[in-house]
């Protein structure tokens, strides 16, 4: 069964969101995972691609939208099921997405802005009310 990890970070704001999808990429990529990141607009999905490239300086995430490489070890995708990625979802959507059942795990992260506080507590309800197994990460 799919276990679902909510991240609340103190910050608000997309930069703040993305930051954190960052460093869980960063994370679940040393420790061998393959991520789909489920963005929420084409828009999104290029914010985080270049927040990717400077994260870490000392570093490299190799990664990929999905228009332009749908295999890559990570991934960042909108409006799409991914087609290959069924380890960790990343998801910055304010929603679950209809296939993040199939998934190991999902990583859902939560800001301090109103409306995306009480789209993740829907989102809280939605996968509690379904039997999956919850997490709160305060960072």
């Amino acid at each position: 069964m799919t276990r679902v990890d909510f991240y609340v970070a103190s910050g608000a704001g997309q930069l703040a969101r993305l930051e954190v999808a960052a460093r869980l990429s960063d994370k679940a990529r040393r420790r061998g995972h393959r991520l789909f990141i489920h963005a929420s607009s084409e828009d999104e999905a290029v914010a985080l691609d270049e927040v990717l490239w400077s994260f870490r300086p000392t570093s490299f995430l190799p990664h990929s939208l999905a228009a332009d490489n749908a295999a890559a070890a990570v991934v960042i995708g909108w409006a799409t099921e991914p087609s290959d990625h069924n380890d960790v979802l990343i998801n910055l959507a304010l929603a679950p997405p209809p296939f993040f059942s199939r998934f190991q795990r999902v990583a859902e992260i939560v800001t301090q802005e109103n409306q995306g506080l009480e789209a993740l507590r829907n989102s809280w309800r939605f996968y509690k009310d379904r039997g999956y197994p919850l997490q709160k990460h305060d960072l």
